[in-house]
């Protein structure tokens, strides 16, 4: 596993509640897949999300972040499209989990992937 529970940890110093963290570590297994398909790091630009935290940078009150089921990653070298597109065939596959949401943001240069029951793509 190329990834530490730490990297998820709130920016705000918070704790990660022992719930969250099970969910961040299935998140890491699905992040694991998608880095070992490209062979280059990832780097998480935000994982879990203390409510405080969260409010600070106007996430949403139903953020996954707040759960542990979301991360905004940038895969180096990799546009956030090619990314989004790439966690697709996975799915697709049968590679990365049935399920996972993600949106990319080309604008903002990451993509955000949850894991969770639904699925949508914003550009």
């Amino acid at each position: 596993m190329n990834f530490k529970l730490t990297e998820f940890d709130s920016k705000d110093g918070q704790p990660m509640p022992f719930d969250v963290a099970q969910n961040v570590l299935e998140l890491m297994v699905q992040l694991q897949i998608l880095r070992d398909h490209f062979g280059v790091p990832i780097h998480i630009n935000s994982g879990y999300r203390s409510p405080q935290h969260n409010r600070s940078v106007n996430g949403g009150i139903r953020s996954q972040h707040l759960l542990g089921n979301a991360a905004d990653i940038v895969v180096e070298g990799v546009s956030p499209d090619e990314v989004a597109d790439t966690i697709e065939m996975l799915i697709k596959d049968g590679k990365m989990r049935q399920g996972e949401h993600f949106r990319a943001f080309p604008i903002s240069n990451w993509t955000e992937m949850d894991v969770w029951n639904y699925i949508t793509r914003e550009n």
